[in-house]
């Protein structure tokens, strides 16, 4: 019983999230505000982490939507669910789902389950409270401010036109939510303890899926820069401006 009511109470804070009337793509999709002058922004707006994003254009629903698809369904939640199967299935985790082929792919899409709840419970959650959860490039240079900057935005979001970095209630929580979710399928042992440990990892995983984006595969720095992932309004910018 306490693991159905895990599973039913996950599902509903996942549905209250995305059922925002925000979450909607609008049926005129709203102008871009202009481009805001970062120096005007408060210091106190400031203290959490400023930002290293010198042009921020605020997305659109549609922008929102595309980077949510590309988050939730593109190769790259394919590959994090991949790298995560390999994982378990040369540690034998968990040990009922035996090994081989099929044990193997049971992992893969049971990897893959867990990042698209928590995929689905960010960008939601960043909804309801009106953030960015897409995650942007630094335009800074250098390994390890580009570095600080991808560990920071684990937990944190753009808020308001001018893209200041705000604490974020999604980034924290979606991790958890994503393993919580996982109890309905994993073996009837694991518990909410064991839940709570394997958002643990999965919260590292989103942090080093930030490190993937910003130095491998979504930056302008990277090393596949001109790949399939949308890019956001402000990177788009920023490639216009001469």
């Amino acid at each position: 019983m306490k693991r159905h009511w895990t599973a039913h109470l996950s599902i509903l804070v996942i549905g209250l999230a995305i059922s925002s009337p925000n979450v909607t793509a609008q049926s005129e999709p709203a102008a871009p505000p202009p481009l805001a002058d970062i120096t005007a922004v408060r210091p106190s707006e400031r203290l959490l982490h400023p930002s290293p994003i010198l042009v921020y254009a605020r997305p659109t629903e549609r922008d929102k939507l595309r980077l949510f698809e590309f988050d939730a369904l593109g190769p790259f939640a394919f590959a994090k669910a991949a790298v995560a199967g390999g994982f378990q299935e040369a540690t034998k985790s968990p040990p009922e789902w035996g090994s081989g082929w099929n044990a193997f792919g049971e992992r893969v899409a049971s990897n893959f389950g867990i990042e698209l709840v928590t995929t689905t419970s960010r960008y939601g959650i960043a909804e309801i409270f009106r953030e960015d959860a897409a995650y942007h490039p630094c335009e800074c240079r250098g390994f390890f401010p580009r570095f600080g900057h991808a560990l920071i935005s684990t937990f944190t979001g753009r808020h308001g036109s001018d893209g200041h970095a705000v604490f974020s209630v999604g980034g924290l929580v979606s991790p958890y939510a994503g393993t919580m979710t996982a109890l309905a399928w994993y073996p009837h042992r694991y518990g909410v303890k064991d839940a709570f440990r394997m958002g643990n990892y999965n919260l590292a995983g989103q942090a080093g899926g930030n490190l993937a984006l910003e130095f491998i595969y979504g930056g302008p720095h990277t090393l596949f820069s001109r790949l399939g992932r949308p890019k956001t309004p402000d990177e788009t910018v920023a490639a216009q401006d001469p």
